[in-house]
């Protein structure tokens, strides 16, 4: 690099410092780095939940300064913005008819809270373009987090987990792990079809790729059973939308030939498949010996029988433990006898909470924004494939109350749907949104 050309990067990075440290006077710079700080969130998720968490406290304390209240009040009208809200306000009231504990009320409103950075999130990239630069980040991070997996499932000693680390997991958990990769993976599906329609060839390659080694991960290595259930159901939402029926007949053969040579190839994911089986026998056979599949269905049976009992509006916020020990039989170490305060599925969990109050509000907002993201291009399907994904995966786990996929929900949706939103905006003024 020539001096000139040197002393010209230098002049350019200190510009881009002063911009960054001018946010206490200038609002664009304040958007940049709630952009910024965003991105850096999203690449933290697959590896540190104390790194989000400190990352969305930054994001919170930023974001208020920077924003009009005017304008965000008035967004606050539309249901896909005031429906996380009343969800959150349905918990903190639950507390007032609770039997449970003042702490353990207190404390079950936590799960919550991170709804409340959804109309911010929304209202936010309304202002920007740089939702991409989320995304991106995203599915890098846990490209890395892929590669490294592989290492750790040839040398398990690198695990931070230690001693009790799953196969192939460096950090968190292979239920978290395989909803990231699964998400890359799906949303993937997206460029490469346009960039293939536009016949951009080596670009379209480079993300096959990509998509592939996230495929390769789930096969070989480890991959969660959710995960197994829920992803060829958002394959088959994109080929629906996407393809006509001919290639769709085409890609459901190759991807009967694909799944069949990964059973043949891989003896994990044949453990993992069969243990469908083999746990739910184990479970009705033997005494209600605890299995994956044997916890739950004990869970949703007791949930269902809480929710009859108190139909409108539940037992309150953070009855759940105090009504399963009331209901466990048995031995601690048999399903019957477990005492839980997450019955696994993300309506039961409501229902027994807040009755059908609760599963009313929890329904309406999946729905709404579901039905946001009707439409063409990128961001109309990152945020159909997040809550298609929290959808069906919270059929078997609590995961819109849950840390990880929680926060995978807030942020795929509240960026996406901002995102949208300016693009609506645009196409209506017939330019770009300020």
């Amino acid at each position: 690099m020539s001096a000139w050309s040197l002393e010209d990067a230098r002049s350019a990075a200190a510009s881009r410092i002063r911009f960054i440290f001018s946010a206490w006077h200038n609002q664009s710079a304040r958007i940049f780095n709630i952009d910024v700080l965003t991105v850096v969130i999203a690449i933290l998720l697959p590896w540190s939940t104390s790194g989000v968490a400190i990352g969305t406290a930054l994001l919170f304390l930023a974001l208020i300064p920077s924003m009009d209240w005017r304008e965000f009040f008035d967004s606050l009208k539309r249901p896909i913005s005031f429906l996380p809200i009343a969800l959150v306000g349905l918990a903190v009231a639950g507390t007032l008819w609770s039997e449970a504990k003042w702490a353990e009320r207190v404390y079950a409103i936590g799960p919550t809270l991170k709804l409340l950075a959804l109309p911010a999130l929304l209202y936010h990239y309304q202002r920007t373009d740089r939702g991409p630069w989320v995304f991106k980040g995203f599915v890098a991070s846990c490209a890395l987090l892929s590669l490294v997996s592989w290492l750790v499932m040839l040398d398990p000693a690198l695990s931070l987990k230690g001693a009790d680390a799953e196969r192939g997991i460096l950090v968190k958990n292979y239920i978290d792990q395989s909803q990231e990769f699964s998400l890359c993976l799906v949303a993937l599906a997206f460029p490469i079809v346009t960039l293939l329609r536009e016949r951009k060839f080596w670009q379209a390659l480079l993300l096959c790729a990509l998509a592939l080694s996230f495929l390769l991960n789930m096969v070989f290595v480890i991959v969660s059973r959710t995960a197994l259930v829920t992803m060829p159901a958002m394959l088959a939402v994109f080929a629906l939308l996407h393809f006509r029926v001919r290639t769709n007949l085409i890609c459901l053969g190759i991807a009967v030939v694909l799944a069949g040579l990964a059973w043949t190839g891989s003896p994990q994911l044949r453990m993992t498949v069969n243990r469908f089986a083999s746990d739910y026998l184990i479970y009705k056979e033997n005494l209600n010996q605890p299995t994956s599949i044997g916890y739950r269905l004990e869970f949703w049976t007791k949930s269902l029988h809480f929710f009859a009992e108190a139909p409108l509006i539940g037992h309150g916020t953070g009855s759940t433990r105090g009504l399963f020990e009331r209901a466990a039989t048995g031995p601690a170490d048999l399903a019957a006898g477990q005492v839980i305060a997450n019955p696994h599925n993300q309506t039961l969990a409501v229902a027994v909470q807040w009755g059908a109050v609760g599963v009313a509000t929890l329904l309406a907002m999946w729905l709404s924004h579901f039905l946001l993201f009707r439409g063409e291009g990128l961001a109309s399907w990152i945020g159909l494939l997040v809550v298609v994904q929290n959808l069906l995966t919270s059929l078997f786990n609590s995961h819109l109350f849950d840390f990880h996929a929680g926060w995978i929900y807030v942020l795929g949706v509240g960026i996406a749907g901002g995102t949208l939103w300016r693009q609506r905006m645009a196409s209506t003024t017939g330019g770009t949104s300020s």
